[in-house]
């Protein structure tokens, strides 16, 4: 990263559509790839580039089983469990613009 900015460099790692949607909902689990794309409603080729660049950048991790079909289960990393805190101020900030909306709907 070239930034020295702390949240240009924060943005460019979980910006984009569904990066931190895709972090939330991992959080505290792991979901295979179609659970993912339920959760976030994204098309399967926006999903996997996200998952993509999301496990490059050492937040998810990516797990295959030699099953047929292919299985495939992402969950944090390390690195990504670390921005849970920054998501839950997130979504508490969320739900106060949201009167009457409860709950981790997502």
């Amino acid at each position: 990263m070239d930034s020295i900015c702390p949240v240009e460099t924060t943005l460019s790692l979980i910006g984009g559509k569904y990066k931190a949607l895709i972090l939330w909902h991992l959080s505290g689990r792991t979901l295979r790839f179609s659970q993912l794309q339920k959760a976030v409603t994204a098309t399967p080729r926006m999903l996997t580039l996200q998952l993509r660049e999301l496990e490059n950048d050492g937040l998810i991790t990516r797990k295959q089983y030699n099953t047929i079909p292919p299985t495939v289960e992402y969950a944090l990393a390390e690195r990504g469990r670390s921005l849970l805190p920054a998501l839950e101020s997130v979504y508490q900030w969320a739900e106060g613009q949201m009167p009457g909306r409860t709950g981790k709907e997502g």
